[in-house]
């Protein structure tokens, strides 16, 4: 999986510092998303070094795409999904539009669009 997950790294740094920055969308602060330092710890195998190196990497660039595209949602279409049992919708969801609300789309839209990054975000941003 490295293999798949570095290109996503490179393709997602490549949107996030060509696109954000056109459409006046903040930066993400990738370190505060990515740490690799569990392989540090002295009394682990060598095998298990590797994966915890690997695991930090995986699941922070995962975590890092999950905001880029939740800021990315939140500047284009501020609207909840359709209510559904089986969804998870992401906590920044939160502040948006309920599905159909014409006018709570169309105040947050434009909001963002004044203001881009300026809508209430997840905790721990």
């Amino acid at each position: 999986m490295i293999v798949p997950l570095v290109l996503l790294d490179l393709s997602l740094e490549l949107y996030h510092r060509t696109v954000f920055p056109v459409l006046g969308i903040p930066r993400a602060i990738r370190k505060d998303y990515i740490l690799i330092d569990r392989h540090r710890m002295s009394f682990l195998p060598i095998v298990l070094k590797f994966a915890c190196a690997y695991c930090g990497y995986a699941n922070g660039l995962l975590h890092y795409a999950v905001r880029i595209a939740g800021d990315t949602e939140r500047h284009f279409c501020p609207s909840k999904h359709q209510e559904s049992h089986n969804f998870r919708p992401p906590p920044h969801h939160k502040d948006f539009a309920d599905f159909g609300d014409v006018q709570g789309f169309s105040q947050r839209f434009h909001n963002e669009q004044k203001q881009p990054g300026k809508m209430e975000k997840e905790s721990g941003d």
